[in-house]
């Protein structure tokens, strides 16, 4: 059963990255630590380790098929990214547990609220396809 539940875990955090352009991340954190009882520094870890092959290979070559890909942004970016990363992970280990757990979430929840209110206030942004 514990098998079972880590595939569906990353299938549906798959289809999640692929649908909203979302950091893996944000889902798997919180389902290794609830569902599968991880702590957050371990969660932290295994999920980059999850993310680190695949992510978003699959989602970007439907986006780069569609031609909704700047290359030069995203590698630049990436650079950034590693550096960004390596030094974070340095803080993040130096971190107790429950108050990197409560700084996660301090950070998802502010996104969403982020989000949230930026989205509300944008006329027109409501896109309806029909069938005909």
């Amino acid at each position: 059963m514990h098998s079972l539940l880590v595939i569906v875990i990353g299938l549906v955090v798959g289809v999640l990255v692929g649908l909203m352009g979302i950091g893996g991340g944000t889902l798997l954190v919180p389902a290794l630590v609830y569902l599968l009882g991880f702590g957050q520094h371990s969660a932290q870890g295994t999920s980059l380790l999850m993310q680190l092959p695949p992510l978003g290979l699959g989602a970007l070559y439907i986006y780069w098929r569609n031609g909704q890909v700047d290359f030069k942004i995203g590698w630049t970016c990436a650079l950034g990214f590693l550096a960004g990363g390596y030094f974070g992970g340095h803080m993040a280990v130096r971190i107790p547990a429950r108050e990197l757990e409560m700084l996660f979430g301090v950070f998802l929840m502010g996104t969403a609220v982020f989000m949230w209110s930026t989205a509300r206030k944008k006329p027109g942004n409501i896109e309806i396809e029909e069938d005909v």
